[in-house]
Formats: structure tokens, sequence, C-alpha cells
């Protein structure tokens, strides 16, 4: 057991059995009655964000997450296999862990999952990663799209480029929301 004074940004609290980390916390100490805890709280699961505020003092559970490197080697009907980088242990996780994150997994990319009593809770990846994209030629003077086509990259996720990008042009993607970066010269 723990109390309100070892709430920090990252904790995973439990609470009614399901796992929340924080995102933000604040200590309030109003003029007159008792100090509070103001927390912004995401749930590890669903990614739901809530706010909570505790009696300064209170007791929480806290939950022991730890966070370790993988690699990324291959899909498995419906889940995904990762290489533990120190001990070259393979583990298998749920496409429902990984989410979105599936998007934008590369062959060997480097990821971290967050584990929690041996159960995979999510994957998380680098900020950005650098793809080639499959796309159409742009026709010159066509602006009536704000100046962007689609463009799918390896995975098959589809992205909006500039106009002026070929197929085959290596690009940096924000894994994030998705949003084309940048062009990346070799």
């Amino acid at each position: 057991m723990a109390s309100t004074t070892d709430i920090k940004n990252g904790a995973v609290l439990i609470i009614d059995g399901q796992l929340w980390s924080v995102v933000e916390f604040q200590h309030v100490k109003p003029g007159k009655g008792g100090a509070f805890v103001r927390t912004k709280l995401k749930n590890v699961v669903s990614g739901k964000v809530v706010d909570r505020t505790f009696n300064a003092g209170a007791k929480i559970v806290t939950a022991v997450v730890d966070r370790r490197d993988y690699q990324y080697l291959y899909e498995d009907g419906d889940s995904y296999v990762f290489m533990d980088q120190d001990t070259y242990d393979q583990i298998s996780v749920p496409s429902t862990v990984v989410g979105d994150a599936k998007n934008f997994l590369l062959e060997s990319a480097q990821v971290t999952i967050a584990m929690n009593e041996g159960n995979p809770l999510y994957v998380e990846l680098p900020t950005s990663i650098v793809t080639t994209i499959e796309t159409e030629p742009g026709l010159q003077g066509d602006r009536s799209s704000g100046g962007t086509k689609p463009a799918t990259i390896v995975t098959g996720y589809q992205i909006q480029v500039p106009l002026f990008l070929e197929s085959g042009t290596k690009v940096k993607v924000d894994t994030r929301d998705g949003n084309y970066l940048g062009r990346v010269n070799d």
C-alpha cells in the first residue's frame, strides 16, 4: 500500500481492479479545508482518460509495471511475436494489446513493451519511423486537395503526403498520429 504522496507521472495505480497510468498530478492545499491531489489518469488497456481527486494521505494501490525493450519479429495470425533484446526470449502479444501500433510496426523495429505480472499491457513505438511509400503520380497544378495525396507505407497503412513525392521515396512518419514529417535522403 502506498499513499497519495507517492503519486508521480508515469506511476501505475490499481483502481477498481483496472490499471491506470498517471498522466498529470497536482498537490493542492486550499486556504481552508484539507489538502488533496488532483490527477489525470489514463486507462492502460482502453486509453480512456479521466480526472480523479484523492484526499491527501489517502491509501492507494500501485502496480509494478516492467518496461523492456523488444524487437518486432513477425505477425502470427491474431498475435505479434517480439524478441527480448537481452535474453532472446520470444513473446507473443495479442493484436488487441498491440492496437493501432500495428500500423507502424516495421520488421525488426525496436519497441518497448510494458508488462504487469507477465501480461503485456501495451506496445510503445518510437515517435517516428522511416519507411518507403507507394503512391500515384501527382498531377501538376492539382491543388484542390491542399497539396497532398494518399500514399501507402510498407505496413499497408495509408497516410497523406505532398504531391511531389513519387513511389519508392523514403519518408519519415509520426507514429502517434500518422502525419508525414518529411522526406529522408539516403
